[in-house]
């Protein structure tokens, strides 16, 4: 055990200021705000190290950490892993909330009665059937009801964890918070909650508004924030740093304390659309041909309706034969979490290197499960034999993944591996209807007609994967991601036609997406495209959004 005075960030990695303030708090609840790229997640792992590597989280204490999807909290999981070892990460948990309520109703199933009341054996399905069947939406109300009414299920929870992380709380809804409070207020456990305020574009969710506020209120928190943004280049900060000045005055820093000249930020004004895309696609082509980025380092973002604004881009993508991938709700198959978890699967029984897919389908498969050290090292080994026996099956021919039929009963039992409630719990429309059996069934359509083309498998996994493929998405959509070079297309009163504060706040989420290079456009007039209802042909400049640019271009 280290005493606190001696602890530093793991790894040498340098926090600033206030970062390392909530790393280390131990008296405080917090409610700490950032921006994009701040290192928020980064914060809550080392503040994990700190926590259990001096004991503060004393044994046999656990951590909770609550994040809204399955890929931040497997993410935040893996960080903790890394920089505390396998040992201490194996008191953290790091579940999303409906995951953390089903291990609730697990666990305490039998307090549920009357209506609520549930056999051992029940399922996560599209509808409610008393005591057989429950429903996605049922899941944290039904949490909520066992804790609320049972002494023990409260305390026992209160009992096992000391210390609370909240990610991205400016997302948290009222269900969702009262099962928080309903575990933890008026408990010892200390809090850190996470979130950037700046980004809290998911009102049409049911996203609480003053959430920070009134978790402050009820948790008795501090507020702190975390201003830098480590992901972009120093003159992208500065023009982040612009608007910050303008949505939160007292978050902004000087441009002195963002020195340097990296970064490119280019205006580009078009005529029509027909230029715009012509030169797009052109630039794309030379960046990936001549500068050697990855198609998935580019990412072309609009701010509404990307499929109306990017039709000719499109076509002269496919024409310069690009490969991108469009995230709107009809086209974004590929970035479902099933698929991505039946291709991921393939990719490394394939016989290929692939590190990343790997390490993703450990984290689903056995690391998300809050497991002890027993069942971790059964369900590891479990989990092992299964890839050996697939990739020896595809490796010497017995397994041929061209087979629709071979392939969907492969499928399936990766899916009964894993388990069904589990998959399930990857996304709430998984829970409704027959949406995760359709999107098994078209993932494996798609691999077979790819193979059955005579693509070799890897070849047609990551085809189908999108991996190396230009993302083209709503800036709602970008949210949480980042890129080497982001176009925003349509800097236009016409694209951003709403409340100016939301328009403002979604702007700050499209721009901060970059790293490297942001390019934004500009059109004199936009035919109207097939499809679109409304539309404004001529086009005006957003004079507010570029003048942030113009400055540091």
């Amino acid at each position: 055990m280290m005493r606190v005075d001696r602890w530093t960030p793991s790894d040498n990695l340098k926090l600033e200021p206030n970062a390392l303030v909530a790393a280390t708090e131990i008296d405080r609840n917090l409610a700490l705000t950032a921006g994009p790229g701040a290192g928020k997640t980064e914060m809550l792992a080392q503040r994990a190290d700190f926590l259990l590597r001096t004991g503060t989280c004393r044994y046999p204490k656990r951590i909770l950490a609550i994040s809204f999807k399955v890929d931040a909290s497997q993410n935040l999981k893996a960080r903790v892993r890394k920089r505390c070892g396998l040992e201490l990460a194996a008191r953290f948990d790091s579940h999303t909330f409906h995951a953390f309520a089903k291990r609730l109703i697990d666990r305490f199933r039998l307090v549920l009665t009357g209506t609520d009341a549930l056999d051992a054996d029940y399922s996560i399905g599209q509808r409610r059937v008393q005591r057989q069947s429950i429903t996605f939406q049922d899941m944290v109300p039904l949490a909520v009801t066992i804790v609320e009414s049972s002494d023990i299920a409260r305390n026992a929870i209160r009992q096992t964890y000391s210390h609370v992380f909240l990610d991205e709380f400016q997302d948290c809804t009222k269900e969702q918070y009262a099962l928080i409070t309903a575990c933890f207020l008026g408990s010892a456990a200390k809090f850190v909650a996470v979130g950037d305020t700046k980004q809290r574009i998911m009102g049409w969710a049911g996203a609480l508004e003053g959430i920070f506020e009134t978790y402050a209120a009820d948790f008795e928190a501090e507020a702190l924030n975390l201003y830098q943004n480590f992901r972009s280049a120093p003159r992208l900060r500065r023009m982040q740093n612009a608007m910050v000045r303008v949505m939160d005055p007292p978050a902004a820093l000087d441009d002195a304390e963002l020195p340097g000249e990296d970064g490119e930020i280019e205006v580009l004004h078009f005529k029509n659309a027909t230029e715009e895309a012509s030169y797009l696609a052109d630039a794309i082509d030379s960046w990936m041909d001549k500068e050697a980025i990855e198609p998935s380092e580019i990412a072309v973002l609009v701010s509404k309706q990307q499929n109306l604004y990017c039709q000719e881009l499109r076509s002269a993508l496919q024409e310069r034969k690009v490969p991108f991938r469009e995230e709107d709700q009809a086209q974004d198959f590929a970035s479902e979490p099933v698929v991505r978890l039946v291709t991921d699967f393939l990719l490394v029984v394939s016989g290929s290197a692939q590190p990343e897919a790997f390490r993703r389908l450990l984290e689903a498969v056995v690391y998300s499960e809050g497991l002890d050290d027993e069942q971790e090292y059964r369900a590891r080994s479990r989990w092992d034999r299964f890839v050996a026996d697939n990739r020896q099956k595809i490796a010497t021919g017995e397994l041929y993944p061209g087979d629709r039929a071979a392939l969907a009963k492969l499928a399936q039992e990766l899916i009964d591996v894993i388990g069904r409630d589990a998959v399930v719990a990857f996304s709430a429309d998984y829970a409704q209807g027959n949406r995760l059996d359709q999107l098994i069934e078209g993932t494996v359509a798609r691999i077979s007609d790819l193979v059955e083309d005579g693509t070799d498998l890897s070849a047609a996994l990551a085809a189908f994967s999108a991996d190396r493929a230009v993302r083209i998405m709503s800036i709602h959509k970008s949210k949480g991601l980042e890129f080497h070079t982001v176009i925003v297309m349509g800097v236009e009163q016409q694209t951003f036609w709403g409340k100016i504060e939301e328009e403002r706040a979604a702007y700050f989420v499209g721009i901060s997406r970059a790293k490297q290079r942001l390019v934004l456009t500009i059109c004199d007039h936009r035919d109207r495209p097939d499809g679109a209802p409304r539309w404004t042909s001529q086009r005006t400049a957003h004079a507010e959004f570029l003048g942030y640019a113009e400055t540091y271009a």
